[in-house]
């Protein structure tokens, strides 16, 4: 059967990094099977839900070793990514492309920025504030929603799958 979700409360930064790590861990095996894939993912919640830390985790846990910023300004921040399989023999080369839409008035923005070319390429698109480009996005494989609690670290994440790449990388999650 397949698994569309997986939920998990986090009470602290920690338990974010660690889902971040098992995420990572699932797409990683996509990518080593079929190094030309490419997913799309929106990041969704409130301001401060932390939306820009689990994208930094999960960045930084696919092996990225450089400085993971908020593309708030610069609308998108690149991360060349070499990803090494279990045998430490094969790396695929991937791109993480880290989106922040928070600033976008209009979603006519999003086509004239000329990011679209992005999601076609190896890897993965992740998208922050995505609704803010409704209507002109490609539809998301995996949408990571994030609701946070009233702790300031503690928070709920669902990651929906949306497509038959998002069901597998959440059955790999599940299978971990």
């Amino acid at each position: 059967m397949a698994q569309n979700s997986f939920t998990q409360h986090c009470r602290q930064e920690a338990d974010t990094a660690a889902l971040a790590q098992k995420l990572a861990l699932s797409l990683s095996h996509l990518f080593q099977a079929n190094p030309s894939t490419h997913l799309n993912i929106s990041l969704e919640g409130d301001l401060g839900a932390g939306k820009t830390a689990f994208a930094r985790h999960l960045i930084q846990a696919l092996g990225y070793e450089g400085r993971v910023k908020s593309p708030t300004y610069t609308l998108c921040e690149p991360y060349p990514i070499q990803l090494k399989d279990e045998n430490l023999s094969n790396a695929a080369s991937i791109t993480a492309h880290h989106f922040d839409l928070y600033r976008m008035r209009d979603p006519l923005e999003w086509q004239e920025a000329g990011f679209a070319e992005h999601f076609d390429e190896p890897g993965f698109c992740l998208v922050e504030w995505p609704e803010k480009a409704e209507g002109t996005l490609p539809a998301f494989d995996v949408a990571i929603h994030l609701m946070a609690d009233g702790d300031e670290h503690s928070r709920d994440i669902i990651l929906q799958a949306n497509s038959s790449q998002g069901i597998a990388v959440l059955e790999k999650m599940h299978a971990q």
